[in-house]
């Protein structure tokens, strides 16, 4: 009796079961070169990829690109997926995610600057808000310990992501991920104020 009791982690529904097995036959299927297969799990993850591609992107043509690259990342290199390291459908955001952050960054301005006219209307109350909040963001980064200065600095007026930033600096990556997370905690609770 005493080896028929299972630890919850061990159960599994059939419905998950059979979820990750099919993903799974589906991604094998698609190494032999079969086209439903790629159809099929095109039909059950392409609204995930999309919705992850459009919140990134914001634009619907550009995510209906960076859908369509994902999936012939998945046709191309079937490979590349690793179901001991998790299920499909979180691997498809996660590259939809990376592809639209690439895309991002490559995409040059549309218009010329010069062609663009801008009309703007004195907000005084607008910018004395704002530079009320200029102020409390240079007091609260001021008495930050210069290393999380640095690394939100990096993050936000550089742009650069947290690997660029502990590349940059030689620290652990997991050390600049926690002076961000303490430097935006300190930045909010200044702001609550």
């Amino acid at each position: 009796m005493q080896g028929s009791y299972l630890r919850k982690e061990e159960l599994l529904s059939s419905a998950e079961l059979q979820g990750v097995s099919t993903d799974v036959t589906l991604v094998s299927a698609i190494r032999s070169g079969d086209e439903s297969a790629m159809g099929t799990l095109y039909d059950r993850y392409s609204s995930v990829v999309y919705s992850v591609a459009l919140r990134v992107l914001g634009d619907t043509g550009s995510a209906e690109d960076v859908m369509q690259e994902v999936f012939m990342q998945l046709w191309r290199n079937p490979g590349a997926f690793d179901s001991a390291r998790g299920n499909l459908g979180a691997w498809l955001a996660v590259i939809a995610r990376n592809r639209a952050i690439d895309f991002l960054r490559k995409r040059h301005p549309q218009t010329d600057i010069e062609d663009v006219v801008l009309s703007v209307e004195q907000d005084m109350a607008g910018a004395a808000e704002r530079s009320r909040a200029m102020e409390k963001v240079r007091n609260v980064l001021a008495a930050m310990p210069a290393a999380q200065r640095v690394a939100l600095e990096m993050a936000y007026f550089e742009g650069l992501t947290h690997t660029e930033i502990a590349a940059k600096t030689g620290e652990p990556l997991g050390t600049i991920k926690t002076r961000i997370r303490a430097g935006l905690l300190a930045l909010r609770k200044a702001f609550s104020r």
